[in-house]
């Protein structure tokens, strides 16, 4: 918590590594000296957001509004918000979509929590797979981490042939390189809308 605080008190500061050393701790087993590290930075993400029921602009809104309220993020760029074809084999309303740019100090798997958080305030429930959903959130990017586990990817798969994910990031993050494919943004959507005509 105490370097969560310090990071939080000092926008300059980016990184803070913690030391804390004990050489009398109560161990029943010969030792020289016991230290705990921690490692805290400031870490840039990128967030796509969506929704295809009821007010999708208010639900849009209120997904940056709590990362806005979150104070382990600090919300950056903001996409426009566009209008999509629903992606999938689902029929099903027309999407707006955008995305979002923030800095954390989340972990990947604690941003996943907090995400999730913020789609449970909006009611999404995921009862069909691709189908309708009040708000939808995805992480695209985290700094240049790529990471695969069960319920984490990133970057986020599939994200090179889905328009309404990469047309609204050009807007923010057009230069940013994806990680594995070794392309900017601008040069995935520009590759995509080729493919489509």
């Amino acid at each position: 918590q105490t370097t969560r605080a310090l990071l939080k008190e000092f926008p300059k500061i980016r990184k803070v590594d913690f030391t804390i050393n004990k050489p009398n701790a109560p161990i029943k087993l010969p030792f020289g000296n016991v230290a705990v590290s921690v490692s805290r930075e400031w870490h840039k993400a990128y967030l796509s957001i969506g929704s295809n029921i009821g007010d999708k602009e208010g639900y849009l809104n209120q997904a940056v509004d709590m990362l806005y309220d979150d104070e382990n993020c600090k919300v950056g760029a903001i996409s426009k918000f566009i209008q999509t074809k629903p992606y999938g084999p689902v029929e099903q309303d027309d999407f707006l979509n955008g995305c979002v740019e923030i800095e954390t100090l989340y972990s990947p798997q604690e941003l996943l929590k907090a995400v999730n958080a913020i789609e449970a305030a909006a009611n999404r429930t995921r009862e069909i797979h691709w189908g309708p959903r009040t708000l939808d959130l995805d992480i695209l990017f985290y700094d240049d981490l790529i990471l695969d586990t069960p319920d984490l990817h990133i970057p986020h798969a599939d994200m090179a042939n889905r328009e309404f994910v990469l047309q609204p990031l050009s807007d923010i993050a057009g230069n940013f390189r994806h990680p594995v494919i070794n392309e900017t943004v601008n040069a995935l959507l520009a590759a995509l809308k080729k493919q489509s005509k």
